[in-house]
């Protein structure tokens, strides 16, 4: 009686596709809702860090704002407040706040 248990029933087997197909699914939806647009904000940010240049105003990852006065290849002189500068790393850059300033005016 037993065997009877274990033998697969005719028309039971959905086939390789259909048991595979929900997984499909649920990864191309994952791509197309967190894994395209996390790779679209990369791009941007990387676009942005390349196009610095003096006189922009930038904010860093860790809060300052601050006004490019200087770059290189790496790294950026920000001057933060009056005769005060730091030198930040491009990759601790967020965003240009100079459309900010004007919004507030």
């Amino acid at each position: 009686m037993n065997i009877l248990l274990m033998m697969p029933q005719e028309g039971g087997e959905g086939g390789g596709l259909q048991a595979f197909l929900p997984l499909i699914i649920i990864i191309v939806i994952f791509y197309f809702f967190m894994i395209r647009p996390q790779m679209k904000r990369q791009k941007e940010a990387k676009k942005f860090r390349e196009n610095i240049q003096k006189g922009d105003k930038v904010l860093t990852i860790g809060g300052m704002y601050g006004k490019v006065v200087g770059t290189s290849e790496k790294t950026v002189d920000l001057e933060i407040a009056d005769n005060t500068k730091v030198k930040v790393d491009k990759s601790a850059l967020v965003k240009d706040t100079s459309d900010l300033s004007q919004a507030n005016r």
